[in-house]
């Protein structure tokens, strides 16, 4: 039985999610990935979304997300949003003119029918997901669906380090993957966007992390993603390379959080909610019915490593490390 996925509805939040493709076939090119990034920009504008980074590989891809509060947004901002998501000639821009030309507003009926597509983490990734669908199946002359029926998702307390850990973690999956041995040379990820200096993605990044200027802030974020124990030809200390790590972690031995960010950490995809302890008993007492009776306590610590601040709302058995 698959586990609820939480959401704060009406609430901020930061989530991270993962999405795959139908039985995870590699399905995703350079240029499909490119329209992709097109697609996760644009959606996040029209939805009100803010991307903190991303991973785009080629069965799946990551996001880091923030869904701000639910604000009134006025006629104008509107407007904009829809001409520039679906289009001058789409009906929703259509509707708009006719309303305004008409009397002066977007109507109450028009005004709903969009809202309830932004602020919403749900309709954002719907929104992204269907569109690209309809982009790939055009270009590829196939039909039906692309993606697995179900994303994946965390809730991320919306905390600096927080923040920065889980955005490490996916900067590095085409490192892990074995793409690059360096998250800049990977065209397809937040922090290589950021560093060539995209306007929108650089925000992302720089909202998690210390400091006032790009510069000193994508030092620092360098350095946290070249941790001294976790990559060779950046420091003194010898890289401990993945083997290497895992049997460690057999033999029960701790392990920091540079070394397990060089693995797969299933916490950081299935644990529900991460973040600090009073975080996670806050989002227990929320979901409270998602639990077992028995269970008195939201925060549960995770095994097998330093995680800094971090605990799990979902703790895991089996499996933890890939």
């Amino acid at each position: 039985m698959r586990s609820p996925r939480l959401k704060l509805s009406g609430h901020p939040a930061v989530y991270h999610c993962i999405s795959r493709t139908a039985g995870g076939e590699f399905l995703l090119n350079d240029l499909a990935k490119e329209q992709f990034r097109k697609f996760m920009w644009a959606a996040a504008a029209f939805c009100g979304a803010e991307v903190l980074t991303y991973t785009i590989l080629s069965n799946h891809f990551h996001l880091l997300i923030r869904i701000g509060e639910l604000q009134e947004i006025t006629d104008e901002t509107l407007r904009g949003r829809v001409l520039h998501y679906f289009g001058p000639k789409s009906r929703y821009a259509q509707a708009i003119e006719l309303d305004i030309a008409t009397t002066g507003k977007i109507s109450p009926q028009l005004r709903k029918r969009l809202a309830k597509r932004m602020g919403d983490l749900s309709m954002y990734l719907k929104e992204l997901k269907q569109r690209f669908t309809r982009w790939f199946n055009s270009v590829h002359e196939r039909y039906g669906t692309l993606w697995a029926e179900r994303f994946k998702s965390v809730i991320v307390e919306d905390e600096p380090e927080a923040l920065r850990i889980i955005a490490a973690y996916i900067d590095l999956n085409c490192v892990r993957d074995g793409l690059v041995s360096d998250p800049k040379d990977y065209r397809f990820c937040g922090y290589a966007e950021a560093l060539a200096k995209s306007g929108e993605a650089r925000n992302g990044v720089q909202s998690f992390l210390p400091g006032g200027d790009w510069e000193s802030q994508s030092r620092e974020y360098r350095k946290y993603l070249f941790s001294r124990s976790a990559f060779s030809g950046h420091s003194d200390k010898k890289a401990l390379d993945r083997k290497t790590i895992l049997a460690k972690l057999r033999e029960g031995g701790r392990i920091e959080t540079s070394e397990l960010l060089r693995l797969k950490v299933r916490y950081f995809t299935d644990g529900a909610a991460l973040g600090s302890q009073a975080f996670l008993e806050e989002i227990f007492v929320k979901f409270r019915k998602h639990f077992g009776s028995k269970r008195k306590t939201g925060a549960r610590p995770m095994s097998g490593g330093s995680y800094g601040p971090l605990m799990v709302l979902r703790q895991l058995r089996l499996n933890v490390f890939g």
